[in-house]
Parts: structure tokens; sequence; C-alpha cells
């Protein structure tokens, strides 16, 4: 029953901005860091940016200066606001829950983000 559910993919052009919504359901969503995975044709997926639940972040040196991570405890939502993209950002993107201490860890479906002109 938990679940996560990612909207707000699409396509943009080159150098446009998307936000990508992650909801999440059925668990203690507090007790989770939260995370930003990506999957390109052809590739390993690949972390993209962590949040902790007191709002602390990590971020992979692709998307360093153009992507933000964010959480809303009350809505139990992370966010992903990403900026100047481009075209080897095209991947379909992941939401992931990992539990701060437990051995506990959930995907969502992915959403498909295409960058191309």
């Amino acid at each position: 029953q938990v679940q996560l559910v990612e909207s707000g993919g699409g396509l943009v052009q080159p150098g446009g901005s998307l936000r990508l919504s992650c909801a999440a359901s059925g668990m203690i969503f507090s007790f989770y860091s939260m995370g930003w995975y990506r999957q390109a044709p052809g590739k390993q997926r690949e972390l993209v940016t962590t949040i902790t639940p007191a709002g602390s972040t990590t971020y992979a040196d692709s998307g360093k200066g153009r992507f933000t991570i964010s959480r809303d405890n009350a809505k139990n939502t992370v966010y992903l606001q990403m900026n100047s993209l481009k075209p080897e950002d095209t991947a379909v993107y992941y939401c992931n829950a990992n539990h701060r201490i437990r051995n506990l860890q959930y995907w969502g479906q992915g959403t498909q983000v295409t960058v191309s002109s």
C-alpha cells in the first residue's frame, strides 16, 4: 500500500524548465529521505539528488547548479525543479524513498522527461 506517484514530466525545449512532483502515501513520510534518480536509454540508473527529512540535500555533478530538490512534509510530497535543461537530461525520472534507519526502500513508477527542439 506504499505508493510514490510522480507527475510533471513531459517535452521541453533546451534551456527550458520542468517541475516534477512525487506524492507519497501509505508511509510515515517524515521518517524517509527522498531522492530522484534517472535512467536514459542504454544507460544505468543514476542518482540525481537526495533530501533528508530535515532538508539537507545532495546533488550529482550533472544537475548541480541547475536542479533543486525540496520537500513539503505536510503534503507528503517531494519536488524536483529542473532549470536550463539540456538534451542529455532526457531520461525517465524515478522518485525514491529510503528509511533513515530501517532497510526499507520504495520506488515510483517513473515519469518521462524529454528535452528536444
